[in-house]
């Protein structure tokens, strides 16, 4: 169902088996597309499509009251819990909001509430609309006891365990709090994650996640909260349920009582009274929406005063005091030139959309993913289409749809090579994966992604050695896997194209300082499924060396509280693997460190010792080197800010956490002050 068809009625009043008929097509539709979307986490039309064949029904069933039948999805609220959970029942119920993309229809919003409350000013608040799962949380003394998803409404399912992994939800609130409090929220994924999950999922052969929320939805779905932790999900919180003492009477005060407890408030916030402060301000978010870090579709508009809320009431699904408004998804149309295909360093067969460069949401789009071949056949792609291109997320050019009206039948069906297109060796497909994938390990496209990847700054941060680079060893016989990188010379390198006497010794003096870096940014370069920087750590800290890690039980694994069955697994496997072990042999024979040579601090003993650590903007060190001084030095560092905090250390062009650490009072500090408090600390 890709394409959707919107039904629309002649002048003439339709016969009853017309409405019928088309009654029982819109129900059908919206169900399947609910089970995709809530069930599978795996949609197949966007939020616009779906939206049109609900207010169709809707329209239809206020027209034709006499032909609402019990299971039409407009008479239930739709449940969007993770399966496999145990239930919770709301204290007060968790309503979903009426939506429109029509500034008209938001204005007649705002008629409605001064109808309803002819004598009273009205004043109203507007917040960016998150787009991720929303959630409930309860404190209880101030402490998180219960986090719990929509659901139906009336009852989610219990995902505390899950919830206490992400980093900006604080398990304790600060300062004076009730005994018990109910906040609502939505759990969300960064762009950038989601951008860096994709690719992931794209190299192991899984079906890519069609949107932030949506992957912010699989991974609350996971019952190994380790995989949660890596998925560095983060929080918003803009409402509240029950509560018990006490509490703010507007949404203005709110937010601020939510900032002082230390909970992630939306990034900004509007007070409006008149039609003209609403709109400009739905057109202002619109221009900055853009900026934020997680994907933002719309604007929330609601009465700030909780006494009007009361008297406006709710229907049984929706406030009748809020609203929110939409905005149109940012398209282009452009043509569809070609599709190639890439090798990843899995051996995955990846399918790329090659277009016709054109402006979608500020830059220019000249190709897109398109994951696998079953989402080729699904969106019915023909090379030399006409085609709609948005970014998912706002960030990841994506095919979203085919103009079949535009076809002159000259385009092309694309069928996936039956071979690999980079050594020609055999391609399979593994059971469970939508991917095909070459099974030629010595395949040079899979060889040049893992040396990439063996290079890059999260893992071995050799410089010098990037794709271009990487081609030309490769091409000349130079590398036969990463263990040949150091064994490279000088007389091997000068010949190569734009490599000079300068270029080739800073090369080569990056590939030795490489052997002397730390065991977690080996692990990280393995390229160990599920493994990130954050886990790798943990092992380093935890084994100490690469023969401890290797030696390591599937037990002794599970039993690190931060490494669930899943990742243990991986790992566990990963390191058995017989050309895993071969490699490791040449890597320890080349000099590179498996431990032995990681200092071990003990944080107790550092300067900074009980200091919690934020970095932001751009400095005049990479991040990670500056995050290793804070870590050498016995302080922490984390990705996220909250009351928590010690310093946010600031550099240039700092952003959003720069604004948060106002916020909630944490001491923001420059490089200058930051190498001060090292020093004075040491003297």
């Amino acid at each position: 169902m890709s394409q959707q068809t919107f039904f629309h009625f002649s002048k003439e009043e339709p016969t009853s088996d017309v409405v019928i008929k088309r009654l029982k097509e819109l129900r059908g539709e919206i169900t399947h597309h609910d089970k995709l979307y809530y069930d599978k986490a795996a949609p197949e039309i966007s939020d616009r499509e779906y939206d049109q064949l609900y207010r169709e029904l809707v329209d239809l069933e206020k027209k034709y009251p006499s032909l609402i039948t019990p299971d039409s999805p407009t008479q239930r609220v739709r449940d969007k819990s993770p399966q496999g959970f145990q239930s919770a029942t709301h204290l007060v119920p968790m309503q979903s909001l009426d939506n429109t993309y029509s500034e008209q229809e938001v204005l007649d919003f705002m008629k409605r509430l001064h109808k309803t409350l002819p004598e009273e000013k009205i004043l109203l608040t507007m917040e960016p609309k998150v787009d991720g799962v929303a959630l409930s949380v309860i404190y209880q003394e101030g402490r998180l006891v219960r986090a719990v998803t929509r659901g139906d409404g009336t009852k989610g399912d219990d995902v505390t365990r899950n919830v206490k992994t992400i980093k900006g939800i604080p398990e304790r609130l600060y300062g004076s709090f009730p005994a018990l409090v109910e906040l609502r929220g939505e759990i969300y994924l960064p762009k950038k994650v989601f951008a860096h999950l994709n690719e992931e999922r794209d190299e192991e052969g899984l079906p890519a996640f069609a949107n932030p929320r949506n992957a912010a939805a699989g991974s609350l779905k996971q019952h190994d909260p380790e995989i949660v932790k890596e998925r560095h999900l983060s929080a918003i919180f803009y409402g509240h349920g029950t509560y018990e003492g006490i509490f703010p009477k507007t949404q203005d005060d709110l937010i601020k009582q939510l900032e002082q407890w230390g909970v992630p408030t939306p990034p900004r916030f509007w007070i409006m009274e008149t039609e003209g402060e609403v709109l400009s301000a739905i057109e202002e978010l619109g221009r900055i929406r853009h900026d934020y870090v997680f994907e933002t579709d719309g604007a929330v508009l609601k009465v700030n005063q909780f006494s009007q809320r009361e008297q406006l009431g709710s229907t049984s699904k929706a406030p009748r005091w809020a609203i929110a408004f939409k905005y149109e998804p940012e398209r282009a149309v452009t043509r569809l030139l070609d599709i190639t295909v890439q090798v990843g360093r899995s051996g995955v067969l990846t399918p790329v959309a090659e277009l016709e460069p054109v402006l979608v949401a500020g830059s220019t789009v000249a190709r897109a993913t398109l994951h696998n071949e079953e989402e080729i056949i699904r969106k019915e792609l023909l090379i030399g289409d006409q085609v709609l291109v948005e970014k998912a997320g706002e960030v990841i050019p994506a095919v979203v749809a085919v103009l079949k009206e535009k076809r002159d039948g000259s385009e092309k069906k694309f069928i996936m090579p039956k071979q690999c297109p980079a050594c020609h060796g055999a391609v399979i497909k593994k059971e469970g994966e939508v991917a095909l994938r070459c099974i030629n390990n010595h395949c040079p496209a899979q060889l040049q992604r893992r040396l990439q990847y063996f290079a890059s700054r999260q893992a071995m941060d050799i410089a010098g050695l990037g794709e271009a680079v990487v081609f030309q060893l490769l091409s000349e016989g130079l590398l036969k896997d990463v263990s040949d990188l150091y064994k490279l010379t000088e007389q091997q390198l000068l010949p190569l194209e734009r490599m000079g006497k300068k270029s080739v010794q800073n090369l080569l003096k990056a590939i030795q300082e490489s052997r002397t870096q730390p065991l977690w940014r080996l692990l990280v370069a393995l390229g160990i499924p599920h493994v990130g920087v954050t886990a790798a750590r943990i092992l380093a800290e935890r084994f100490h060396t690469m023969a401890h890690l290797k030696a390591a039980s599937l037990e002794e694994l599970m039993a690190i509280e931060d490494v669930g069955e899943t990742m243990a697994t991986s790992i566990h496997d990963f390191l058995k693997q017989h050309e895993i072990v071969s490699l490791l042999e040449k890597l320890q024979q080349a000099g590179v460190n498996f431990g032995e040579k990681d200092p071990v601090v003990i944080a107790s003993q550092g300067p900074l010792q009980g200091t919690i650590w934020v970095l932001t903007g751009t400095l005049s060190q990479p991040r990670e080197e500056i995050a290793g001084q804070i870590r050498h030095a016995g302080g922490k560092v984390s990705s996220s800010i909250s009351a928590k905090t010690t310093y946010l250390l600031a550099g240039e062009e700092a952003g959003s956490k720069l604004q948060r650490a106002k916020k909630l009072g944490v001491e923001v500090i420059d490089e200058n002050r930051f190498r001060d408090l090292i020093s004075s600390s040491q003297s």
